[in-house]
This record gives structure tokens, C-alpha cells and sequence, in this order.
């Protein structure tokens, strides 16, 4: 393949670097669908294993953390280490440790399963990336192949929770982590002969102390982010929240003045990189915060079961596939790249437009609505993430990714953060005073309480959680639209021209 650095007209992928993207795609997949696979299987794993609600907890949240915490670790790892020998230990990791969590016998077997899932994923997604950036050197292949990636990405998420629902009704919950094997062997089959290994060829020594600076600064806001919107503005998740800000301040001092920094400072003043984290960050955000109250208002609005509610959750991604590429397709005819980011951004903002206009019986209000937030999604990720990938150096290709990846991360968080503290507010807001306190806190609550109730009072309170429900999603979605069109003018002006600077 030609050198990315030569001036000559790079390369043309052919079928084994097409194939071996369809090989990347399965460790990118089995990786997005595990944030959502438990969903439906915690119900058996309580009734098997009897965890307590603490241990219940860091069964769900230990994958999250682990995996947000190392990816910058493991992104610089692997520009030193080589790919994809960091990306076939990381697979036989998740292998591995999906067999431990399949037949754990206690919850802390679990949670000691989930976690090393949470060091795999973490060595996989930025190497996956990384490896697409090497194998596709032309600028059009690579804008194709990151916007399948993007789909698959996205689109796995959503998969996960449906997977999990069907293997769990036919089968026991072991079975919603077995279904990594057959895939993590393909990949390491198939990865030694058809993906190529690159690494930095002058690393020069790992800063090992930024690792645990690292991991101080992303795991606390995380977690705070991440409580403050079922438990509130407690002291313990703003504290938490604050520590991690210090250590980030500390993280990024050592990148400044160390000789060998895990995140080069240079590499955020590249054209468009910083800008690129930022966005995909607010992209995030959006799309995170959104789903907190879709996937809420199928269930606990429209009566839903679980397991119809994944159903009709996958009706937006029908069209996920088809966003990124043709993305690509805009700005390799000529469109400029900002102003097709600004209208994914545009077409997020629209979603959400159509979110604050639902009522407590508007199915496909919220099935478009969440459609078109999640192509826009695809469009924007797509094009970010080629901006970034093709605007990094190939040796710093698993670093790039690990800091995009991880911007993704804090995004989520401080999605369901910020937005779902706005839906909260409405919510109890909107609750009238006479009503239990259970039921004033949460949907959840009420519809808690509402069981309790005889005939025509729980219908009541359940009617009125439901109308202050909707009133709060109505009032996030208002607040995530403002966020977005401001976004769409950033894109618009940040990313303007630089097309191509990278390459060229």
C-alpha cells in the first residue's frame, strides 16, 4: 500500500481491504451492542445470581467505566505496540471474559467478567479505527468505509437490547454473551491474513503515569454525569465530578511538560481535530440524551413491554445505514465538509423539533423524530471521524481515536446529565403537590404508586405522571434543539475548508 506521507495519489483499496473491513465491523459491533445487552437479561441474573442492588449496579455501569477510562491508554498503547496485535489481544480478552460472564455462579464474577469486556472494548474500538486509517489511504474509500463504520456503530446499540430480549425469552442469560464467541474467533482467524499491522515506527517511551492521571480524570465525571439524573445534584456526584476536573487539569499539564506525552498537544492543534472533538462531544450529548426519554416514553407512556419497545426502537435505524455514505458522497461531489456537518447537526435539531410536538399517544412522531436524530448522528460521526482519522499522523491513527471515542463518552454522560436534569425538573414541576412522593420524583415512581392505587385513583395519577412526562421530554428536547442549531453554526464555521488539508 502507498505511504500516506508520499506525494503520490494513494492506493486504491481492493476486495481483501474490504474484506478485512467486514472482519473490523465484527468487534466493532459485539462492542456498541454491549453497552445495551443487559437490558433485558437483568431481570434473570437477579432471579439467578441475587445480586444486591450495589452489585446490580456495577453489573450494568463496570463495562461503561472500565472501557471510557482506558481508551486513551489503550489507543497510545497500540500506536506503540501495533494494532492489531493490540486488537487480537483485546479479542481474545473479550472472548475470554464473555465465557466467564456466560457461566459466572455470583454476581462478583460477573462484575469481574463485565469489567475485563470493559478492557477489551477498550483495546478494540480504537483499533479498529486505526486500522481502517491505514488500510483505506484514499481520502473518497476512507469517507465510505468510516460512514459504514459509523452505521455500524450506531446501529449496534440498539441491536444489543433487541438481541438480548429474543436470547433471554428462548434461552438462558448466559446466552447474551456467548454470542461473542463465534465472532471474536472469526476475528482472530481471519485477522492475522487479511489485516495489515502498523504502529508508530518512533514511539519513544510510554508515560506511564498518565495512565492512572488519565483514568482519574474520565472515570469520576463519568460516573457523577451519569447519577446526577435518577439521584439529583447530590454532593457526592458534584464532588465527584469536581475531582475528576482536577485531574484532568493535571492530566493535561503532564501532555504539556512531559518529554513523551500519552496525547501529544500537537495533535489536538492539527486543522479541525479540536474542533472535531468538540462536536462529536455535543453530538453526543444530543443523542444520548434523547434516548433517555424515547426509550422511557415507549415503555412507561405507551405501555410497552420491554421487549416490543426494542422492537419498535429499531424502526429509526432502518435508515442509519444509508446516512454516513452518502455523507461521503456530498462532500467527495464538492459540498464543503462544515456545511455538511452543520446539516446533521440541522437535521439533529429537527428531530428534536419533532420530539417537543408529541403527545402522551404519538408513536411515530417519536419513531421519526428519533429517526432523523440518529441520521443526522451517522452523517455527523461519519464526517468527523474522517476529518479527524485523515487529519492525524498515520502513527498517532490509535490515538486519534482513542480521544474521539472518548469524547463520545463524556458526551453520552453529560447528555443524560444535562438533558435529563431538564426533563426532571419539568417533571416535578408539573406534578401537582397533592400527589405521593414517590410518584413526584419519577415516571417510575408513579407508575409504582400507581399500582398501589384502587381503579380510578392510580388511572389518575398515572394519566397526570404521564402528561408531566411528556411536558419534560417537551422542554429537553426545546433545550437540545437551542444546542444544536448553535452547534450547526459552529461546524459551519470551524470546519470550513479543510477538506482534504490532511492528505494533501
Amino acid at each position: 500500500m502507498t505511504n500516506p506521507k508520499s506525494t503520490t495519489t494513494p492506493a486504491l483499496a481492493g476486495r481483501r481491504e474490504w474484506t478485512a473491513l467486514g472482519v473490523l465491523m465484527l468487534p466493532l459491533l459485539l462492542v456498541s451492542m454491549d453497552v445495551s445487552v443487559l437490558y433485558f437479561a437483568l431481570p434473570a441474573i437477579g432471579a439467578d445470581l441475587r445480586p444486591s442492588g450495589t452489585q446490580q449496579l456495577w453489573i450494568l455501569d463496570i463495562y461503561g467505566f472500565v472501557l471510557a477510562g482506558l481508551l486513551m491508554t489503550m489507543g497510545a498503547l497500540g500506536d506503540r505496540m501495533g494494532r492489531r496485535r493490540l486488537l487480537l489481544i483485546g479479542a481474545t480478552a473479550f472472548g475470554g471474559a464473555s465465557l466467564l460472564a456466560a457461566y459466572a455462579d455470583s454476581a462478583g464474577t460477573l462484575i469481574a467478567a463485565r469489567a475485563v469486556l470493559g478492557i477489551g472494548g477498550a483495546t478494540l474500538m480504537p483499533s479498529t479505527m486505526a486500522l481502517l486509517r491505514t488500510m483505506f489511504t484514499d481520502p473518497g474509500q476512507r469517507a465510505k468505509a468510516i460512514g459504514l463504520w459509523s452505521g455500524v456503530m450506531t446501529g449496534g446499540i440498539a441491536l444489543g437490547s433487541v438481541m438480548s430480549g429474543i436470547l433471554v425469552e428462548h434461552f438462558w442469560w448466559g446466552s447474551v454473551f456467548l454470542v461473542n464467541l463465534p465472532a471474536m474467533g472469526l476475528l482472530l482467524l481471519l485477522g492475522p491474513v487479511l489485516l495489515p499491522e502498523s504502529r508508530n515506527p518512533s514511539p519513544g517511551r510510554f508515560d506511564w503515569l498518565s495512565v492512572p492521571l488519565s483514568m482519574a480524570a474520565v472515570l469520576p465525571v463519568v460516573y457523577g454525569l451519569k447519577e446526577i439524573p435518577s439521584e439529583g445534584w447530590h454532593p457526592l456526584y458534584v464532588v465527584s465530578v469536581t475531582v475528576g476536573l482536577l485531574f484532568a487539569a493535571l492530566f493535561v499539564h503532564r501532555q504539556r511538560t512531559t518529554g513523551s506525552p500519552l496525547i501529544p498537544p500537537a495533535l489536538l492543534r492539527g486543522r479541525g481535530f479540536t474542533p472535531a472533538l468538540v462536536l462529536n462531544l455535543v453530538a453526543s450529548l444530543a443523542m444520548m440524551g434523547s434516548a433517555i426519554f424515547t426509550t422511557q416514553y415507549l415503555q412507561s407512556v405507551l405501555g410497552m413491554s420491554p421487549l416490543a419497545a426494542a422492537l419498535w426502537s429499531l424502526v429509526p435505524s432502518v435508515f442509519i445505514g444509508a446516512a454516513g455514505p452518502l455523507t461521503a458522497q456530498l462532500v467527495q461531489r464538492g459540498v464543503d465538509r462544515g456545511y455538511v456537518v452543520a446539516g446533521g447537526f440541522a437535521a439533529m435539531a429537527a428531530g428534536f423539533v419533532l420530539l417537543a410536538l408529541v403527545g402522551t399517544d404519538s408513536l411515530w412522531l417519536v419513531l421519526t423524530g428519533a429517526g432523523v436524530l440518529a441520521c443526522g448522528m451517522v452523517a455527523i460521526m461519519s464526517q468527523l471521524t474522517d476529518l479527524a482519522m485523515s487529519g492525524a499522523p498515520v502513527e498517532r491513527a490509535g490515538t486519534a481515536s482513542a480521544l474521539l471515542e472518548t469524547s463520545a463518552e463524556f458526551g453520552g454522560a453529560l447528555g443524560m446529565a444535562v438533558l435529563g436534569s431538564i426533563g426532571t425538573a419539568v417533571y416535578r414541576h408539573d406534578m401537582p403537590a397533592t400527589a405521593p412522593a414517590q410518584a413526584r420524583e419519577t415516571l417510575g415512581g408513579a407508575l409504582a404508586t400507581a399500582a398501589r392505587l384502587p381503579g380510578r385513583a392510580g388511572d389518575s395519577l398515572l394519566a397526570t405522571a404521564r402528561e408531566a412526562f411528556t411536558s419534560g421530554m417537551q422542554g429537553a428536547a426545546i433545550a437540545g434543539a437551542a444546542l444544536l442549531v448553535a452547534a450547526a453554526a459552529g461546524a459551519a464555521v470551524t470546519l470550513r475548508r479543510t477538506d482534504g488539508q490532511a492528505d494533501a
